[in-house]
C-alpha cells in the first residue's frame, strides 16, 4: 500500500500523538510505502514561523529517520491541484489529494474535507 500523511498525521507520528491502531499498524508496516510531501515540510514552516503550532528544528532529518519517503512537488500536481473542484481552498490539502491522485497514495487523514474528492482515504 502506498500512503501519504497530511501533514497533521506526519506531526502526530513524530510525536508520538495516539492515532487508530489502524492507521498506526499501516505506516509502521515495511511493506508499505509511507510519503511525505513537500507541500507538508512548507506548510509546516509557515505556520511555525507564524507560531501556530511547534514543530522539530530538525524536520527533514526526523522523517528520513521515520522511514518516511520524501514526496517532491512535480507541475503536474500543481496543475491538478488548480484544476480539482472548488469544495476546500486549502491550498497544502489541494497538492496532497493531487499528488495522491496522481501517484496513486491513499491520504492518511483526520480531515473530513477530503472526504469530498475522488482520492483514496484512510482515517487517523
Amino acid at each position: 500500500m502506498r500512503l501519504l500523511l497530511d501533514t497533521h498525521v506526519l506531526l502526530w507520528c513524530l510525536s508520538d500523538h495516539g492515532i487508530s491502531k489502524h492507521a498506526r499498524d499501516a505506516i509502521a508496516d515495511p511493506y508499505n510505502e509511507v510519503a511525505v510531501s513537500a507541500a507538508s515540510a512548507w506548510e509546516i514552516s509557515i505556520k511555525r514561523a507564524l507560531n501556530k503550532l511547534t514543530a522539530p528544528d530538525d524536520l527533514e532529518v526526523q522523517i528520513i529517520a521515520s522511514g518516511f519517503t520524501p514526496l517532491p512537488i512535480q507541475i503536474s500536481h500543481a496543475w491538478t491541484a488548480g484544476a480539482l473542484p472548488r469544495h476546500h481552498d486549502d491550498p497544502f490539502d489541494r497538492i496532497l489529494i493531487a499528488q495522491a491522485i496522481i501517484e496513486g497514495y491513499t491520504i492518511v487523514t483526520h480531515d473530513n474535507n477530503f472526504n469530498k474528492y475522488a482520492v483514496s482515504l484512510m482515517p487517523v
